[in-house]
């Protein structure tokens, strides 16, 4: 039943992504790009006072791909941009197969992708955004 459920939360995000556009009022932005399956993606950011006020990612990938950078955008626009980092920090402890049931719960629907962590040619595809968010943090943040 979670299987089914974290699923259609994967198609959901793919199908109808509500951060795959141009952020005209974004401050900073990076690329991205994973060459072993060609998914290539630009991270935008607004960035005001500390405080991730809007997101969006342009390019093209896989469902994976596109489905988690979504759900990345969804998690971190609001938050501070250390609790963004925090964030990508918890999510590569769930691909890496090492996170609590308490910092799953952090991640809320990027739990969706708690199984690919058993799919390793899939490990890049999730993490494509994941990454990006977090040079992009790294350079602007």
């Amino acid at each position: 039943m979670a299987d089914n459920l974290y699923n259609e939360v994967l198609i959901d995000h793919n199908l109808h992504p509500m951060h795959h556009h141009d952020l005209p009022c974004a401050t900073c932005s990076n690329d991205g790009l994973n060459p072993s399956c060609g998914d290539q993606l630009t991270l935008n950011l607004a960035i005001e006072n500390g405080i991730i006020t809007d997101g969006s990612y342009t390019g093209v990938g896989c469902a994976i791909s596109n489905a988690s950078t979504d759900i990345m955008l969804d998690l971190v626009i609001g938050r501070p941009v250390d609790e963004a980092r925090h964030l990508t920090g918890l999510f590569s402890k769930m691909i890496a197969g090492d996170i609590s049931d308490e910092e799953l719960e952090e991640l809320e629907e990027a739990g969706a992708l708690q199984n690919i962590s058993k799919m390793p040619a899939r490990v890049k595809c999730a993490t494509l955004g994941w990454k990006t968010l977090e040079k992009l943090l790294e350079e602007n943040g």
